[in-house]
């Protein structure tokens, strides 16, 4: 059996950690006349597929809103309300009309008629009117500098403009293979408008894991403006359940044993690791949960529901308003490995088999093989995925499956991997509010 590496939250095992990054004086935007008023912050995510940066977005807004208790938080998101979960007061959401990103990476309308172009305008003067009638203090946008297909430009120069706005880039720890973003980025001039108009980039990640600044090559000015502020703690998001909240494993009728919880993000392309769950052998007394996710093709749910006549110890989920929720009781975790469910999957130090998606983008397979180097989870190319593989995983014989990319043998225990991102956003904020 291999030896998984044992994960721990970089505040509990003693070490001193960074002091918040504090903003340079000439890098603040000047304050405001309405100087006493509460804090405005707007959160942005385009939202295309699945369900992440929306989710990544309200656990930072629920972090602001604990930290600073009358602040006023405006998500900007193209994900349905159907996932909000409950929301703390003081945080609302302003939903776009949604978007659709295909599987070769080009764009189209998820439920309107209209033309790419004519949404994308829709959108764009959508998010600029909201922002000039919110006026907020800060202004995060997650992952994309120019908003998908430059839908941001308009708001970021009214927001350049004000010079009363603090502008920060939110991103992911790894966002694609290095000659790919450099590719990209040049192509988008994203160097150039973070310059022009960001005051920070916040990395929510450890740079320990992967270094973005250098693994991209950014330009020394704008790596200057560059902050590993640490990965996210999804159990967090526990703290946040509302007081009706409900279990919804106890809702499921399962028989007593252990519990293997089966993640496809979304479900946008979590077809071939949901079916391949539902035909996997589950070992004696245990069973099995499916979180399909909003996203999953309707097609493709008879054929899942139809396997349940075969494996009664297995359930199918398709949406929970907080994930975490099941994935705090489960013994183990098969999943896909976007970078919330990751995050998930380390803060609850969970065994863990990551199945990553490697197109359009290689970004889940990168950060599933460097955390399994570092022994944290073990990985299978989706190439490689079968029922069989799953089973072998499951039984703990990742021997009869050539292709998995185990956790090595540690002789002692990996480096501990810093999880303190919402209290070191929270603080920046806070400074930020106080300068």
């Amino acid at each position: 059996m291999t030896q998984i590496g044992t994960f721990q939250h970089a505040q509990t095992t003693g070490q001193v950690l960074p002091q918040p990054i504090v903003p340079s004086p000439r890098s603040v935007p000047a304050k405001s006349d309405n100087q006493g008023a509460p804090l405005r912050v707007v959160l942005y995510s385009h939202d295309t597929m699945g369900l992440g940066h929306k989710r990544r977005n309200q656990l930072i807004a629920t972090a602001i809103s604990a930290a600073i208790p009358n602040a006023n938080i405006l998500m900007i998101t193209g994900v349905h309300k159907q996932s909000n979960g409950a929301l703390p007061s003081g945080i609302d959401i302003l939903t776009l009309p949604a978007l659709y990103k295909e599987g070769h990476g080009l764009y189209r309308s998820r439920y309107l008629t209209l033309p790419i172009d004519e949404l994308i305008t829709l959108r764009s003067k959508t998010i600029r009117t909201a922002l000039k009638c919110f006026q907020p203090d800060i202004f995060i946008v997650d992952n994309v500098p120019r908003g998908v297909r430059r839908e941001l430009d308009r708001a970021l120069k009214w927001v350049r403009q004000q010079r009363n706005i603090y502008c920060v880039l939110g991103l992911r720890d790894i966002l694609d293979q290095p000659d790919v973003t450099r590719r990209e980025w040049q192509k988008a001039g994203n160097e150039d408008v973070i310059r022009r108009y960001f005051n920070a980039v916040w990395v929510y990640g450890d740079r320990t894991v992967y270094d973005l600044s250098q693994e991209y090559q950014l330009a020394k000015d704008v790596a200057a403006k560059v902050s590993y502020v640490g990965y996210l703690d999804q159990t967090r998001r526990l703290d946040h359940l509302g007081p009706l909240a409900r279990n919804p494993l106890a809702e499921l009728n399962l028989p007593p044993g252990q519990l293997v919880l089966c993640c496809v993000g979304g479900g946008q392309d979590g077809a071939a690791l949901a079916e391949a769950f539902m035909q996997a052998d589950l070992p004696p007394n245990t069973n099995g949960v499916l979180l399909t996710g909003p996203f999953m093709p309707s097609k493709i749910l008879p054929h899942l529901q139809q396997q349940l006549t075969q494996h009664p110890c297995k359930r199918i989920l398709s949406f929970v308003d907080e994930p975490t929720q099941l994935l705090q009781q489960a013994d183990a975790v098969i999943a896909m490995g976007g970078y919330n469910t990751t995050c998930e999957i380390l803060s609850f130090a969970k065994r863990a088999l990551i199945v990553p998606r490697v197109t359009p983008r290689q970004e889940q397979w990168i950060r599933a093989t460097r955390l399994a180097k570092m022994g944290c989870l073990e990985v299978l190319h989706p190439d490689q995925l079968t029922p069989q593989a799953l089973s072998a995983w499951l039984h703990h014989n990742p021997g009869q499956i050539p292709s998995l990319l185990p956790a090595p043998v540690l002789s002692a225990e990996p480096a501990p991997i810093d999880f303190n991102g919402l209290e070191r956003i929270a603080s920046l904020i806070h400074t930020l509010k106080c300068a």
